[in-house]
């Protein structure tokens, strides 16, 4: 339907939108860091405004409630030591004019910085981060009762994560947070290649696992409840380019007993010769059923990398199929697409974000997956 460049800064990653507004955050090779369209013609999405990501940072995430915007701010390259100061924390925007946020606060979480941030809107976000005293990723709970000063109320983390702990996981693999969400009292949280924790959070200041299910993978990204069906769906993210990098898929997981989690099934790998080709493919993340936004717990519409979008169909959660597809043609200079992030509108618009240089594409549904998405609509 339409295609924007993000101003010659096509590294997109995280996309959301709210009323005309569009916010983007990129992935940090390009050194942008978050950029806003205007949408009110959603055929014609016109920049209003971006901003660079902070020396030696990245800010590749956003989030939206209660008119702010949430972006992280996290070392990149995440690997090796900084090569100069790092900016790590959270960045708070006014959106009183929605395209063009306004820096009213900061958190700062020292160490490397926040990864991913979960805000609804109430009195408590979550985030992935390092901070200072940590090898790696932990999940840390913020009190937004001042969302222009956030302050930490709680934390968690896998034994051995704690510098000066000892390590309780398997020699070649890495346990850390990526990012939860909640159903109710409990947060499903991916943990990298620990797969799902369970985190009871009735008391937000003291988070305590109840469960945790791993599975052959690895690299679990996005664990999403599906509310009304007692069902989490979680994608395993692929990091390692192609051709034949090992399979990271997506599963469909009871959680009837939140204590007590299983696999009840995979969803399909998308057909062709996808594991032939170069860069990345394989699962990413899924559209995360957020306020205002389109909300189905049966449709899933998940990004692929060079497989592009894929829709799948959980009427029956244990026989999943593949509803339908969209590859799209990848950018000048790019042997495939990298398919990276998307958002589903209440309108019914997907927007896809490109992890290296295709931008933001916004696709309108076909008719026929027009009235699916109407009958699976939540």
């Amino acid at each position: 339907m339409a295609q924007h460049d993000l101003g010659g800064y096509g590294d997109g990653m995280q996309v959301i939108r709210v009323g005309d507004a569009v916010y983007v955050g990129h992935t940090g090779t390009s050194g942008a860091g978050t950029t806003v369209l205007d949408v009110r013609d959603v055929a014609a999405p016109r920049l209003a405004a971006q901003w660079s990501a902070p020396a030696h940072s990245h800010s590749h995430k956003v989030q939206v409630a209660n008119g702010y915007l949430l972006v992280n701010h996290e070392q990149f390259p995440y690997r090796g030591p900084a090569a100069g100061p790092v900016s790590a924390g959270i960045a708070v925007y006014s959106l009183a004019d929605p395209l063009a946020p306004e820096p009213v606060g900061f958190w700062s979480s020292g160490g490397r910085g926040v990864h991913r941030v979960v805000w609804d809107g109430g009195r408590y976000a979550h985030c992935s981060a390092i901070p200072d005293g940590f090898r790696d990723r932990i999940f840390v709970v913020l009190d937004m009762a001042d969302p222009t000063s956030p302050s930490p109320a709680g934390r968690w983390w896998w034994p051995g994560i704690r510098e000066g702990e000892e390590r309780t996981w398997p020699e070649g693999e890495r346990y850390a947070a990526h990012h939860a969400h909640v159903d109710g009292r409990y947060a499903y949280l991916g943990f990298d290649d620990a797969g799902l924790v369970v985190l009871d959070v009735s008391d937000w200041t003291a988070p305590r696992r109840v469960a945790h299910l791993g599975w052959e993978g690895g690299a679990t990204h996005t664990c999403l409840p599906l509310r009304s069906r007692h069902l989490v769906v979680a994608t395993d993210e692929q990091q390692r380019d192609g051709p034949h990098a090992p399979e990271r898929a997506i599963r469909v997981i009871d959680v009837a007993d939140p204590t007590a989690p299983r696999v009840l099934a995979k969803l399909p790998i998308p057909e062709g010769d996808f594991a032939e080709l170069p860069m990345r493919f394989g699962a990413h993340n899924l559209h995360e059923n957020q306020e205002g936004a389109y909300q189905s717990d049966r449709l899933i519409f998940a990004t692929y990398f060079s497989a592009g979008v894929r829709v799948y169909d959980l009427a029956d959660p244990q026989a999943p199929v593949e509803a339908a597809s969209f590859v799209p043609d990848p950018p000048r200079g790019q042997p495939v697409a990298q398919s990276n992030d998307l958002f589903v509108d209440a309108d019914g618009y997907v927007w896809v974000t490109d992890r290296l240089g295709g931008g933001l594409m916004v696709l309108e549904p076909e008719p026929w997956l027009r009235a699916l998405m109407e009958e699976a609509r939540t």
